[in-house]
């Protein structure tokens, strides 16, 4: 009796799966052996360098340019070149294109000797020095601040105890302004469980070790997921660029001053001083309902690190007459660089700063 003749259909398909598993083993070694992403490449220069704080302007191209620069605040725990991951998937570069005049104020790992930075350092010197900077720099007076994260706490402060200040407009991203809200960070820094004033007199500087465990804690399979994906997508060039962009960016998480820590464990997070009204910087009560600027609020609807909880109230609380939210699919980081931030949240912001910043 003669043998069946083979399947055509099913030796074409057993040859599309071993082609596949060839092709993700030389994927797989390329990316092995490619070492890290190059981020932030948009051209820009350092204007002012101090200790953890680095302002840099980013140079601009187009003819004409709005007349209120802008000024990126970043998140204190991380690398500011989230703004301006890859060409293509870059805030800063959309922004520029758009016609806007982009600063950036960016943190470095905090010297031994900056341990007692408090949430006064940034907020009544670090963020006013770089505004006067920026006002040197462009010749104009007023400047516009988006802000990421803790970046907007910093931000928020710094406009409710400067009331006269120069700034315009106010842009804040993922800001937990309600710390009661924040899930498990909020428990974890609960003094039965955590004695932060222990910790901040052993260390001085509290490690990035101990910050990333706390990211990482929130969603401790998030990595191996992140890692399933990529061995799928492995031949999908674009993917793998934007991954190890990423990637990167989530390694390099940075330790923190602290004194910094200490307070802002004890009267943000524990007391929740911001949201209540009764938080005070060198005697000054930093009440959000001093801030009285134009304002836009864009929350992430999933955020697992500030959830919506705690960025939601946000408008609740301020002074302005002028505001606006904007809540987005997604999480806490693909906001800022993610697919919906390319086609949504950039789109929004330059619409909204637009015609705020002539």
């Amino acid at each position: 009796m003669a043998e069946a003749a083979p399947d055509p259909g099913l030796i074409e398909q057993m040859r599309a799966m071993v082609d596949k598993t060839l092709q993700r083993s030389v994927k797989g070694m390329q990316f092995i052996r490619s070492g890290q992403a190059n981020v932030g490449l948009t051209p820009k220069d350092v204007v002012y360098s101090r200790g953890t704080l680095r302002l840099y302007h980013y140079h601009p191209v187009t003819d004409e340019v709005y007349r209120v620069p802008v000024i990126l605040v970043m998140a204190t725990t991380n690398r500011g070149y989230v703004f301006d991951l890859l060409p293509g998937q870059s805030m800063v570069e959309f922004l520029l294109k758009r016609g806007f005049d982009v600063y950036m104020i960016d943190w470095e790992a905090p010297l031994p000797s900056e341990r007692g930075l408090r949430l006064r350092d940034y907020t009544n010197d670090f963020i006013p020095t770089c505004i006067e900077k920026v006002q040197e720099e462009s010749g104009e007076e007023d400047v516009s601040i988006v802000a990421y994260c803790m970046g907007g706490i910093l931000s928020l402060i710094y406009a409710s105890t400067h009331t006269d200040g120069p700034l315009k407009n106010l842009v804040c991203l993922t800001t937990p302004v309600n710390q009661a809200e924040m899930g498990l960070f909020r428990l974890w820094a609960d003094e039965r469980f955590m004695d932060v004033d222990q910790m901040v007199d052993a260390l001085g500087v509290i490690p990035s070790e101990i910050i990333e465990l706390g990211f990482e804690m929130l969603r401790p399979a998030q990595k191996t997921a992140g890692r399933l994906r990529l061995l799928d997508q492995i031949w999908d060039d674009d993917f793998v660029r934007s991954y190890r962009a990423f990637e990167r960016w989530g390694n390099e998480t940075l330790p923190l001053a602290g004194e910094y820590y200490r307070e802002t464990t004890k009267e943000l997070m524990r007391a929740n001083k911001l949201y209540k009204g009764t938080l005070m910087i060198d005697g000054v009560n930093a009440n959000l309902k001093n801030v009285k600027v134009p304002i836009m609020n864009i929350m992430a609807e999933h955020d697992h690190i500030a959830p919506f909880g705690a960025t939601k109230p946000l408008l609740d609380l301020v002074g302005s007459e002028d505001k606006e939210e904007l809540v987005l699919k997604g999480g806490h980081v693909s906001l800022i660089a993610g697919p919906r931030a390319v086609t949504r949240m950039w789109p929004a912001v330059d619409k909204w700063l637009g015609v705020r910043s002539v």
